[in-house]
């Protein structure tokens, strides 16, 4: 059970909503629109704010329907409802681009884009960002495991292409799928780590560890500040680090992790 909202875009030219009497026949062509696909459409309120106009309706099945338009042309409608895991969806993808051509010939839109619906609340979330702040959305359909440790809020959910996925402070980590992040990072095939002593600092989630082992190095230390990182992973992540964090000690791997780095982060 989630909200759904659904964005649509318009582009006019700006006097259509600068002018009075223009704005008054855009925003009447628009209601008449709306009347066609929702029942029980009504008026909710109406204003002003700078030159630009917003106003609000609520439709069937609890929906708020939300039509803005800005002096500088552009007209954004959202609608928002709550779906329950048994309900149809109120404006499903096809329908909200049917939506989408009827308006853009009512206010004589030069452009116009439809958004799938973005779906908010539940169980988990489906949504995370890049480093450049944009959003993507991945096929997730369950959550695995979620915990907040001294330092972070973990999960782990599970994704259709991806496999289990581990996400940190909302921020999207490794999934089962990553082989190749971790064969990167290590530059398999370039690096040699026969016989070599290593460290590495974080690996929480055992895959960069679980590679390294494979390549018969002569010890490995591993630095991790979240004891309940490499606990999740152990149990829920075993593609990615196999039997390697079932054992913080072993003939190749020395646990010095928690107590070391944990001093570490008392001094910063």
């Amino acid at each position: 059970m989630v909200a759904h909202t659904v964005l649509l875009d318009f582009t006019v030219p700006s006097n259509v909503i600068v002018d009075v009497e223009k704005r008054s026949t855009l925003k009447l062509a628009i209601t008449n629109v709306l009347q066609e696909y929702f029942d029980s459409l009504k008026p909710l309120t109406e204003s002003s704010i700078d030159g630009s106009f917003l106003v609000l309706y609520t439709g069937p099945r609890g929906s708020l329907i939300t039509v803005r338009g800005y002096t500088e042309g552009l007209i954004t409608i959202n609608i928002e409802y709550y779906k329950r895991d048994e309900e149809e969806a109120l404006l499903d993808f096809e329908l909200a681009r049917e939506l989408e051509t009827t308006l853009q010939a009512a206010v004589a839109s030069t452009r116009s884009h439809s958004l799938s619906p973005i779906k908010r609340g539940g169980p988990f979330e489906r949504y995370f960002p890049t480093a450049d702040d944009r959003l993507l959305e991945y096929d997730i359909d369950k959550l695995v495991f979620e915990a907040r440790s001294p330092y972070q809020k973990v999960q782990i959910v599970h994704s259709k292409s991806l496999g289990n996925l581990l996400v940190l402070d909302e921020l999207q980590n490794i999934s089962e799928a990553d082989l190749i992040y971790t064969e990167t990072l290590m530059q398999r095939g370039k690096e040699n780590y026969t016989g070599k002593e290593i460290v590495i600092l974080g690996g929480g989630d055992g895959g960069l560890l679980w590679e390294l082992l494979k390549e018969k190095p002569k010890f490995v230390t591993m630095l991790e500040i979240d004891d309940v990182v490499i606990k999740a992973c152990s149990q829920h992540m075993r593609s990615i680090c196999g039997n390697c964090l079932d054992k913080r000690k072993g003939e190749k791997l020395r646990d010095y992790c928690w107590r070391l780095c944990k001093n570490f982060s008392t001094h910063d």
